[in-house]
């Protein structure tokens, strides 16, 4: 199975229930976002700017767990900003946990290890000797790293244990030279890698997300997919990257690169995707069927972004993820009073130009789900997909060059351009 049977049953549970009651919109996924303040300044992330006068405060943690409680979403994806950084994470991890929450924690990498040895030495007894020995001999720890170790951490703090409803979900946007330079911080690459090494070692459910620009090499994706599925991720994500009001202005502001040479447009995405049901085959992508058609140009999804909202600082954020109208004080505040209607594309209708070029996963990725815009045989093709078996894991991924070169720790200032991938085409190869 592509997806624990607890997990998908868990989620066709909530889809069932709310449709019997005659719920009209309600929640899958809530975009939890504790806080905006990062480590990175990703090219092409707009929450830096968005957000700016308030990059200092933080949700409490009360305030978190109601908001989860409130929209009832099976999922929750804990964003930010960047989640470990804040100060009550285990605590939110625990509370969520004790809801019956699926959660996701999308972070950059740079301290998921640092919040799993956090973890060891929480557990620590003799019998984690022979765990720490094989970190060691694996370079995932130090000498130093694992006599702290052992030292314990008694803080009476919940750890982040292993759990089939957790997963660790890895931004990766291309192999280290690409990557490096998107985050725009040399070194991230690799430390995102031993992340995942350490979180298999360790029982931990490991994903990725993968944003593709303009500039994104299809071929070098393909190869990162090659590369994370010969590692065992647990499965990826991939959506394209357009510009988003906060994002095109914050690109601007810096002057490190032109919006439009950056972003993606409707038609560029789905050239860029066009193989991407085949990708479905081969990888551990998470989704569903209908949304890679709908990336492919195959078909036609509506947005049904009130199916994943966002709740930040200052509330819930609508009309969606990406774009800013308004923040609401309630959950069935923002759905009664938001226009839905007045958003998204479908059938080639524009309906706000903001949207015109909008293909993501966080606003078409429900649709089909929902049971809108479905088409005859759509329910087979979701059941074979999701229930049927796993795409094996790629058994060697020799011909990647992963670790090609890390960037300047400037990124983009330095006017560095990824460098070509000389390895043939993916899908010649298959």
């Amino acid at each position: 199975m592509r997806f624990p049977f607890a997990f998908s049953a868990k989620i066709a549970r909530h889809i069932i229930s709310n449709k019997l009651r005659g719920v009209r919109r309600f929640a899958l996924v809530l975009q939890l976002e504790p806080l905006h303040t990062c480590n990175l300044s990703c090219t092409g992330c707009g929450r830096i700017r968005e957000y700016s006068t308030s990059l200092k405060d933080i949700m409490t943690l009360e305030d978190c767990l109601k908001s989860a409680a409130e929209c009832d979403a099976p999922m929750v994806s804990i964003c930010g900003g960047e989640p470990t950084i804040y100060p009550q994470l285990e605590e939110l991890v625990d509370g969520l946990q004790k809801q019956g929450r699926i959660i996701y924690i999308c972070t950059n990498g740079v301290f998921m290890r640092k919040k799993m040895r956090e973890h060891l030495a929480r557990t620590y007894t003799a019998r984690s000797e022979s765990k720490l020995t094989e970190l060691l001999a694996k370079g995932l720890l130090t000498e130093q790293e694992a006599d702290e170790i052992r030292k314990g951490r008694n803080d009476g703090r919940p750890g982040i244990a292993p759990s089939p409803w957790l997963y660790w979900s890895l931004h990766l946007d291309g192999l280290e030279r690409t990557h490096d330079l998107i985050v725009e911080r040399g070194g991230v690459f690799r430390e995102c890698i031993a992340a995942i090494k350490m979180g298999n070692a360790l029982g931990y459910k490991v994903a990725t997300n993968t944003t593709v620009y303009r500039e994104t090499d299809m071929k070098e994706i393909g190869h990162l997919f090659d590369f994370l599925s010969n590692l065992g991720v647990d499965g990826l994500t991939i959506s394209p990257g357009y510009d988003y009001d906060s994002a095109k202005q914050d690109m601007i502001k810096r002057g490190k690169a032109r919006p439009e040479d950056f972003f993606l447009t409707r038609a560029l995405t789905r050239q860029k995707f066009a193989d991407i049901v085949d990708w479905g085959n081969r990888y551990p992508l998470f989704g569903t069927p209908a949304y890679l058609e709908f990336l492919a140009g195959r078909r036609d999804l509506r947005c049904t972004a009130w199916a994943i909202p966002t709740r930040n600082i200052r509330g819930w954020k609508a009309p969606c993820y990406l774009m800013t109208d308004a923040h609401y004080t309630s959950y069935q505040e923002m759905l009664e009073k938001v226009d839905w209607d007045k958003y998204g594309v479908f059938n080639g209708e524009v309906r706000d130009a903001r949207c015109e070029n909008c293909m993501t996963h966080c606003g078409h990725e429900p649709t089909a789900s929902l049971g809108i815009d479905i088409k005859p045989g759509d329910m087979w093709k979701a059941i074979k997909y999701n229930f049927g078996p796993r795409p094996a894991a790629v058994a060697d991924a020799s011909h990647v060059n992963a670790f090609n070169g890390a960037s300047a720790v400037s990124g983009r200032q330095s006017g560095m351009k990824p460098a070509p991938d000389p390895q043939p085409m993916v899908s010649a190869r298959r």
